[in-house]
């Protein structure tokens, strides 16, 4: 059984409730349900769902907890919130790309920066998806359906400009 540990915290970003969600750990089959059931939870109660996830101490995620991140999304986004990913690590990262989270949900590098873009100020630019995709062989989970993987654009080589005169 693998071990995961998920805090909750209550911040504000100019005005705007947000609940910082910190997963430590890894996330999988023996756990993900019983922290899926919490993050429900609070959006329930959230009048504007607004959440943070925190992935800095997550070591590993499974198909079906991609499955309830995309879930997550679209229950907060009913109720006119947001959901923001922070510090993900690379392993993390490729895998939420590959499978398209990146085109729904918002990556920070940081917390702060997301918390920024929370509260409508400015924030440093997102991380962007990979110039190749990464493969990653997932089962699909049995409780939560996540999407199909959309095809990830790749960015455009800068034209070379002309030679100088």
């Amino acid at each position: 059984m693998a071990d995961v540990q998920t805090t909750f915290q209550d911040l504000e970003a100019n005005g705007k409730a947000i609940k910082l969600i910190s997963f430590a750990g890894q996330l999988d089959e023996t756990n993900v349900d019983e922290e899926a059931k919490k993050i429900y939870q609070a959006i329930d109660e959230m009048p504007e769902p607004n959440l943070l996830l925190d992935f800095s101490e997550l070591a590993y995620m499974n198909s079906k907890s991609i499955g309830y991140v995309t879930d997550w999304y679209s229950r907060a986004s009913a109720k006119n919130g947001k959901i923001a990913i922070a510090n993900a690590r690379p392993n993390i990262l490729d895998i939420l790309k590959v499978v398209g989270i990146t085109q729904i949900i918002t990556i920070y590098k940081t917390a702060e920066e997301a918390k920024t873009a929370f509260g409508g100020a400015s924030a440093e630019t997102p991380v962007k998806a990979p110039k190749e995709p990464v493969a990653v062989a997932a089962a699909t989970p049995s409780a939560a359906k996540a999407p199909a993987a959309p095809e990830i654009p790749q960015e455009p080589t800068p034209p070379t400009p002309p030679p100088a005169v």
